[in-house]
């Protein structure tokens, strides 16, 4: 039995439905269409609204707001630097620790594992990843915090003493080095499950080919793994250092509080983010909610520049692996 084709039709010459199709068509465009422009809008609102409520603050400070480290609202009295400087050493803290156990949490996933142990890990690594700031936090003022007080800050200071960002240990563990391991906690698994997704996305005939000509598993993963997939996992770490600068929950519990700037990251800060939480709902003035809405303004444009960075970076790297492929 033969079997018709026409153009443009199904076998049997039953016509295709053009009209529902294109119908189709334009409602999901439409959908997807509004989706996006909704993303716009509330992204332009917010920007906005962070502009709108930094003006006043922006006219009264300028630029000396950004690192004048004096904070006293009876005092109309404001400046971001102390601040700024907790929530940089905090996330780069954090990045410096989370990026290489990140990504030897995804080779190991993705290339050294056996099977039945990457499917109980693997899954184990993203749902900590699932655990709310405020019960990370928690746990860090009970668990982590006297740890860091009785363990590591001693251990630390006695080894790296004469540095002074590892000075004497405090009373309470809680400090910006508490603060940066929370985070480390909380970018790990960021790093990792996307780390992993690329290295997994390694065509196996580059594998399979350095494999044939003698290469070890270890010279695999230098060689091959590693240099085509590096652009991917410095996008990776950029959005995990953009988790740690926005922090703002766990961190308020266990960075300590601290007003003024320190050369050791055992003493007590307040990052830009814990400082708005910790005063949103206890204003002293209306140039108070300004200064706040500052913070909150050049937070916003960090994390804008992370991301641009991810991207120029992605681009750049990718742009050269593609040359060298070729």
């Amino acid at each position: 039995m033969s079997v018709t084709v026409r153009p443009g039709g199904r076998p049997g010459g039953r016509q295709s439905g053009g009209r529902a199709g294109s119908t189709g068509d334009r409602v999901l465009f439409g959908l997807c269409a509004f989706a996006g422009l909704v993303a716009i809008v509330v992204l332009a609102e917010v920007i906005y609204q962070v502009i709108s409520g930094a003006s006043p603050a922006i006219s009264r400070f300028g630029l000396g707001f950004i690192w004048h480290t004096a904070w006293k609202p009876n005092l109309f009295v404001f400046g971001a630097g102390e601040m700024l400087e907790a929530t940089l050493v905090t996330s780069f803290m954090a990045l410096i620790l989370a990026a290489p156990l990140g990504i030897a949490i995804g080779l190991f996933l993705s290339m050294l594992a056996p099977r039945r142990v990457r499917t109980v890990i693997g899954p184990l690594v993203e749902m900590l990843a699932a655990i709310p700031s405020v019960v990370l936090g928690l746990w860090g003022v009970i668990v982590l915090a006297p740890f860091v007080q009785s363990t590591i800050e001693p251990f630390l200071h006695s080894v790296l003493g004469f540095i002074p960002i590892f000075g004497p240990p405090q009373t309470t563990g809680l400090s910006v080095f508490t603060a940066g391991l929370v985070l480390t906690i909380m970018v790990v698994p960021i790093i990792a499950s996307l780390s992993r997704d690329l290295f997994l996305a390694v065509p196996r005939e580059l594998q399979d080919g350095a494999e044939a000509l003698g290469a070890t598993r270890w010279e695999v993963i230098r060689g091959v793994v590693l240099p085509t997939t590096t652009s991917g996992v410095i996008a990776a770490c950029l959005l995990g250092l953009g988790r740690a600068l926005g922090e703002a929950v766990a961190v308020a519990l266990v960075i300590g509080g601290g007003s003024t700037i320190h050369s050791s990251v055992f003493d007590p800060g307040t990052s830009a983010a814990a400082r708005i939480i910790n005063e949103i709902e206890s204003l002293d003035n209306k140039l108070h909610l300004d200064s706040l809405f500052y913070l909150a303004l050049i937070l916003l444009v960090i994390g804008v520049l992370t991301n641009l960075a991810a991207q120029a970076i992605a681009r750049s790297v990718g742009g050269q692996q593609a040359m060298l492929i070729r």
